[in-house]
């Protein structure tokens, strides 16, 4: 049996949890409402981006969308060690998310690759 997830179930679980973190910043005064806004942004359009791919009209079109969902994916790294080194989050608290969102770009510019040596 395998552990493959599809990049579409992982981006939305991703997604799902950005959701419930920028939920406990947003109820924070301050800086971390701010940057809730930001994460949230970047972290749920990773996935909308990756939806939008599969239905994509061209394999240029597959490439772009993924390469938006790899931006995002990079801004959202971001965001989550702004978080961190600005001692707004706990790194312990999050550490799984970046992990993940490390993974996600890792996967996301492989599709890419791989779609422009098939072009």
């Amino acid at each position: 049996m395998s552990n493959y997830i599809p990049i579409s179930d992982r981006t939305f679980e991703f997604a799902v949890r950005i959701t419930k973190l920028c939920s406990y910043l947003d109820k924070q005064p301050g800086t971390p409402r701010l940057l809730a806004a930001q994460l949230f942004r970047s972290g749920t359009s990773i996935g909308a981006n990756i939806e939008e791919s599969r239905s994509a009209e061209s394999n240029k079109d597959f490439i772009s969308k993924q390469a938006i969902a790899l931006k995002e994916a990079k801004e959202t790294r971001y965001w989550l060690k702004l978080l961190v080194k600005s001692e707004i989050m706990p790194e312990e608290k999050i550490v799984s998310l970046l992990d993940e969102c490390e993974q996600l770009v890792k996967v996301i510019a492989k599709s890419i690759v791989t779609s422009k040596e098939k072009s």
